[in-house]
């Protein structure tokens, strides 16, 4: 325990081993499918070892770790980067000495952060699926499973002495700009975002493998139920198949849509309902206006796919004039691109530039704070929208106030201009990262369109996954130069931590009093 004022990168560095010990826990799943199915024993054994090793090293930097506020915000940074680390573990050691992708560790550290910052860009094309066990393709969807409800947010609910600071470690990790607290207590509130997240997920995954059963879904088997159930609910998007949700049926794919718009919703809500107080979802404006954006969108792109703006579909025909793959298909686009899933029934690469360019407008959307959604969040597009209104209303009137409200609430004109800092870096470091990966590729003699670089840059920071072109949801990364993909990471990092807690990192004021 230090008593320096500056902030101590030990006690953040200790407690972060505890975290990665935990993920060792987790590995335990894939371990147990390796023993189903023979195969990767030696890899996740292996792989179960050498993260309990680093997390046992780094907890011996300060055997009795105090954090401060400040040492609690370079925690929250320091273990998201430490898990995309440790992550690739398995992926190296089942590549090595083979001609997988992941033997690169490049590829390795961009799938392990993809996945645990519920990306799902990937460097694995259709022949590099075929290549890989069960049991790391099982690794790979339970990734985005630990990321999408927050890894912190479950160490708070695990371990009790993070409890103290619990509230300032949710803060710092969770999607969106505020905090609801549901419980006195802020472990039992993450316990309970945890009951929630582990509950839907669940049901998911029973239906998927009923509907196997049933015959409704015949490929739909119990390793891809389990499989898709772990990255639908973190809007994750990573998906055993190449040909991603477009390789189940259709009965199937209606099934997932509900699941993917309710991950894409603020988690708080659904325990108010189930405490007994449903009113909360309708009277709840960033839900209601979230469900707008997605109807809305859902109506254009139907309308757009109706009138042929998709070529006739390698599965499931064309949805020219036809209604029934038309709206399935818009439906799931909008549902799985406006709050950053990344699942695909359609290679929307091959859209229309109408098409495309609506896929892209609902990119910038996002979902909900609270939920295990991207992107900007829909409470800030409120704000700013609402902020934009009265600037307006005020210059018409310069003697009126008119203060901001959301659900009956006024808003602090701190939280205000919170918001608005918080988009103008997003929309800056959008737009460096669509130079930067332009230019980069170009270097090597890849040349991207436009469309091509501006979705790869807004795919990474916004945790989407999927662009277009050959970054498509049917193509992959795998292709771009190594330091675009570590670019990249650093957009995935930055963007699931919402920028603030990362930026603030390499300032001079944040390490000294």
């Amino acid at each position: 325990m230090s008593t320096s004022l500056k902030v101590d990168w030990r006690t953040s560095a200790a407690v972060t081993g505890t975290v990665v010990k935990y993920i060792a826990v987790a590995m335990a799943i894939p371990l147990v499918v390796a023993l189903v199915y023979g195969e990767d024993l030696i890899v996740f054994g292996a792989s179960i070892f050498l993260t309990l090793a680093i997390g046992a090293l780094l907890e011996r930097l300060d055997p009795d770790p105090d954090l401060g506020p400040r040492e609690a915000l370079l925690l929250v940074a320091l273990a998201w980067l430490a898990v995309a680390i440790v992550g690739t573990i398995p992926y190296l050691l089942a590549g090595y000495g083979t001609e997988s992708t992941l033997a690169h560790p490049v590829n390795a550290l961009f799938e392990s952060t993809s996945g645990f910052t519920t990306t799902g860009a990937t460097v694995m094309g259709e022949i590099s699926l075929d290549q890989h066990s069960h049991a790391l393709l099982m690794w790979r969807q339970l990734t985005q499973w630990l990321g999408g409800m927050g890894i912190i947010v479950l160490m708070v609910a695990i371990l009790p002495e993070l409890a103290v600071n619990g509230a300032d470690l949710i803060q710092a990790e969770a999607p969106g700009p505020q905090l609801q607290k549901l419980t006195p207590h802020i472990q039992e509130t993450a316990r309970v975002l945890w009951k929630v997240y582990f509950a839907f997920t669940l049901g998911l995954a029973v239906l998927l493998y009923g509907l196997h059963l049933t015959g409704f879904a015949p490929n739909m088997d119990l390793f891809n139920a389990i499989s898709h159930a772990f990255s639908t609910m973190p809007t994750g998007g990573f998906s055993p198949q190449s040909e991603s949700i477009a390789a189940f049926s259709a009965v199937a794919q209606w099934a997932i849509l509900p699941f993917m718009v309710v991950a894409g919703a603020n988690f708080a809500l659904f325990w108010h309902v189930l405490s007994g107080d449903p009113r909360d979802l309708l009277r709840d404006t960033e839900l209601r206006t979230y469900a707008g954006a997605v109807a809305t969108f859902v109506a254009i792109v139907f309308g757009l796919l109706y009138a042929g703006a998709a070529p006739p579909l390698e599965i499931g025909g064309t949805t020219e004039g036809t209604a029934e793959p038309a709206l399935r298909h818009a439906a799931f686009q909008i549902g799985s691109l406006l709050n950053s899933t990344g699942f695909a029934t359609s290679d929307f690469a091959q859209w229309s530039v109408h098409g495309q360019l609506t896929l892209l407008f609902a990119m910038f959307i996002g979902g909900s704070a609270g939920s295990t959604g991207g992107g900007v969040k829909v409470v800030r597009w409120l704000i700013i929208y609402k902020m934009l209104r009265r600037e307006l209303f005020e210059t018409a009137h310069p003697k009126a106030v008119q203060p901001i409200r959301l659900g009956g609430h006024v808003v602090d004109e701190d939280a205000i201009w919170g918001v608005v800092g918080f988009t103008l870096l997003y929309l800056i470091l959008f737009a460096i990262g669509v130079l930067i990966i332009g230019l980069d590729a170009a270097r090597v003699g890849i040349e991207l369109t436009a469309l091509e670089a501006i979705g790869a840059s807004l795919a990474t920071i916004g945790n989407i996954g999927p662009a277009f072109g050959r970054l498509g949801p049917f193509g992959s990364y795998l292709s771009l130069p190594p330091t675009t993909k570590l670019w990249m990471v650093f957009l995935m990092w930055i963007g699931r931590l919402e920028i603030i807690p990362v930026l603030v990192l390499f300032t001079g004021g944040f390490w000294k009093r």
